[in-house]
């Protein structure tokens, strides 16, 4: 199934995108909730009347003529209040960009076991505009990532049985502040400032289910499902970065058994992949000066629009916008 999230009356309503229509959750079935909030929360129960609802439109035996054009509404994140959001190193080639960058060698662990940050659940967003303060504006990023949810309660999960606690996937994009983030990274902290103001995922959810055609064996020594999903980004209609999510190698099974260690998982949680290799301006300016001394270094600027598009979970877009507010932390610093 394919899960969207709109503004409705002043609040999010779930729905069914099937081809370019959304058919309303609660109106598929009287016991099917209106939000996906709710719908996480009574997976068990929601997902195989969804499934049935979704069968009968499909089927044309009911609701024809009834759903809303795709393109007509206003796009939410879709989750669009997460429980909680962490974000992870699942590509080991973003992790070596990202040691050599800081000028940090690479450490044996991170082929061990994976790692992963808390973000701020509360800066997550749909498609549309992403506004940013001067400091942000100060070599602005993407992440080139995609995103599962958390679809039923879970502690100490292992990773053969972690797949069943994921409810869809999404595409995401971390967008990052990359001077904020370096400054207080050297404090060895998290990336705080640098990653907190806005993190896009959708727009879409895409059940399981709906990727069996594209499952793919995991790599060699590892558990849980991947999947061979191309991915892309563009800014401002000219490509800069592609990946293909089958290149994790942590699977988000893995992610979930890490997370859930004497923790509770809940639905709603949002886990992250990190960035695919090469999926951010970081990496793309230092291959460049690699191979030209004369290279001028991309950033995202104000007005730009960024485009993400995957297999089967769509196509993301967002506009930077500057905020009138002309204020910077940057230059507040006490020497």
């Amino acid at each position: 199934m394919q899960l969207i999230s709109y503004l409705s009356d002043s609040h999010d309503q779930l729905a069914l995108l099937i081809g370019d229509f959304l058919y309303n959750m609660d109106e598929l079935h009287p016991d099917l909730p209106g939000s996906m909030g709710m719908f996480l929360n009574y997976w068990e129960d929601a997902f195989p009347l969804a499934k049935r609802a979704e069968e009968g439109v499909k089927s044309g035996r009911f609701l024809q003529n009834r759903g809303i054009p795709y393109d007509t509404v206003q796009l939410l994140a879709p989750v669009p209040f997460p429980t909680s959001y962490r974000n992870a190193y699942a590509f080991c080639r973003h992790l070596a960009a990202d040691r050599h960058n800081r000028d940090v060698p690479m450490q044996q662990e991170l082929d061990q076991y994976p790692v992963f940050y808390f973000g701020n659940h509360h800066s997550i967003q749909g498609p549309g505009e992403i506004r940013c303060l001067p400091d942000h504006l100060e070599n602005l990023d993407f992440e080139l990532a995609a995103a599962i949810v958390i679809c039923k309660h879970g502690r100490n999960i292992r990773a053969v049985h972690a797949d069943e606690y994921v409810g869809g996937l999404m595409i995401m994009n971390d967008i990052c502040a990359r001077k904020l983030q370096m400054e207080e990274m050297l404090l060895n902290l998290d990336p705080a400032k640098g990653k907190d103001f806005s993190t896009a995922i959708g727009p879409v959810l895409v059940t399981p289910d709906d990727l069996e055609q594209f499952e793919i064996p995991p790599r060699a020594n590892h558990t849980g499902k991947s999947w061979n999903l191309a991915m892309k980004c563009n800014v401002n209609g000219v490509h800069v970065s592609e990946a293909n999510l089958g290149n994790m190698n942590w699977t988000f099974a893995e992610l979930i058994e890490r997370a859930s260690y004497g923790a509770d998982l809940y639905p709603g949680d949002i886990i992250g992949s990190g960035a695919l290799g090469g999926g951010y301006f970081l990496e793309l300016n230092e291959a460049g000066k690699q191979n030209n001394p004369d290279y001028t270094e991309q950033w995202l600027q104000a007005g730009d629009i960024i485009e993400m598009e995957t297999d089967r979970l769509g196509s993301l877009t967002n506009k930077i916008v500057a905020e009138e507010e002309n204020w910077s932390i940057l230059k507040e610093k006490k020497i």
